[in-house]
């Protein structure tokens, strides 16, 4: 198979000279540990100080990683990157808060934005997190399978009304809704909601999407259970595949609480899993559709030859590519360039309110091996060819 990702051409086309510079810089901060902490520390610091910082991390992390701070702010970004052939998930990342009054908004967040979806080409899916619509705690009592009180009970009922009117909105306007995966020990309760979900609104095609975290050992059998139950019932399935973004907090827990963590044993373990379920769902894509939220070039190309070898067209609307916006335009503008279904995965919200997001994702990237390396080397092969072609 053609190897397109190596193509920074295409992969940087909308980026000026002084925006690859700022993506240069950006990067090498992050691959810098000891930086990202202290930067970490000193932007926590100034936001809660109510320093004036917010100008510069909007003019550099901020707009590097976020596509603005509403649904408006963003439409420029938006329409700029589907001329590419790229399209947009809005995800309104402000962390999730135990208050109702957070909770309702979350939810109204989400709804504002289905409507705003279907008159969108640009914008196939939207998005939330379960502990948006509820809170974790309690999430994690019914996945422990604890008794509610009738206060918690109540509570619950609020949550799955939340979920339900979400999933109903987004089938009567005919948009996918994707709901994102949260930490193990509540997701238990999530999923069995999600399912509830997908029995109701997915009989004539998928509407509602659930997330695997493939570093999780237990999802394959889950995904094979899921398919089974889906075709005795009657409805389809629709999942994000992902690989997971709470390893060490999983680690940490399941060493504290002394029970065998969640997490497959190695990274090359983890690669399985998730190159084992985009082969098992494509097996299987009668019954299921598929976001596979990569930013792995070899499961990236696993999908391609399988749907080359199973002849299915590049733009089948049961399969899309999704990435991080500011993260692996190698593979989301060559692919998107090739006529396949690509998203970027947009976050946006007011920059205070946004920052715990921001400084999750460079945390992560510190941690993920090669994935920040990766960047620098395709942003430098890309400074080089510029100067070359100016020569």
């Amino acid at each position: 198979m053609e190897k397109i990702f190596e193509d920074t051409k295409t992969a940087f086309a909308l980026k000026t000279d002084a925006e690859l510079e700022r993506a240069y810089f950006l990067f090498k901060l992050i691959a810098n540990q000891p930086l990202v902490r202290i930067g970490t520390a000193v932007t926590n610091f100034a936001i809660k100080t109510h320093l004036p910082v917010e100008g510069l991390i909007r003019s550099t992390v901020f707009d590097h990683f976020c596509g603005g701070v509403n649904e408006e702010d963003c439409m420029p970004v938006i329409d700029k990157i589907f001329e590419k052939g790229v399209c947009s998930v809005l995800d309104y990342s402000v962390e999730g808060k135990d208050e109702e009054n957070p909770l309702d908004e979350s939810h109204r967040r989400v709804i504002d934005i289905l409507n705003f979806v279907k008159e969108k080409e640009a914008i196939p899916f939207a998005v939330f997190k379960p502990s948006g619509f509820g809170r974790f705690s309690l999430f994690q009592k019914i996945s422990e399978g604890k008794e509610l009180t009738i206060r918690e009970q109540d509570e619950w009922d609020r949550v799955v009304h939340r979920f339900d009117s979400a999933c109903r909105k987004a089938h009567q306007l005919d948009v996918s809704l994707l709901i994102d995966a949260e930490e193990s020990w509540m997701q238990d309760a999530a999923d069995e909601l999600i399912t509830d979900m997908m029995r109701k609104y997915n009989r004539k095609k998928t509407v509602v999407y659930n997330t695997l975290q493939m570093y999780r050992w237990d999802r394959m059998d889950f995904l094979k259970k899921l398919c089974k139950q889906a075709e005795e019932e009657g409805f389809y399935v629709g999942i994000k595949l992902v690989r997971g973004a709470y390893m060490e907090k999983e680690n940490e827990r399941a060493e504290e609480k002394g029970y065998p963590t969640p997490i497959c044993p190695s990274k090359d373990a983890t690669d399985k899993n998730f190159n084992e379920a985009l082969t098992y769902m494509i097996d299987h894509l009668d019954r299921m559709s598929i976001f596979a939220g990569t930013h792995n070039e070899e499961s990236s190309y696993i999908l391609m030859k399988l749907m080359e070898d199973y002849n299915i067209a590049k733009d089948d609307p049961r399969i899309w590519f999704g990435q991080l916006y500011g993260m692996s335009d190698h593979l989301s503008y060559n692919l998107g360039a090739r006529g396949y279904n690509v998203a970027k995965y947009m976050p946006f919200g007011p920059v205070k309110d946004v920052m715990p997001y921001l400084i999750r994702r460079a945390e992560e990237n510190t941690s993920v091996a090669g994935q920040t390396s990766r960047e620098l080397s395709l942003l430098k092969k890309e400074r080089k060819r510029r100067k070359l072609e100016f020569v």
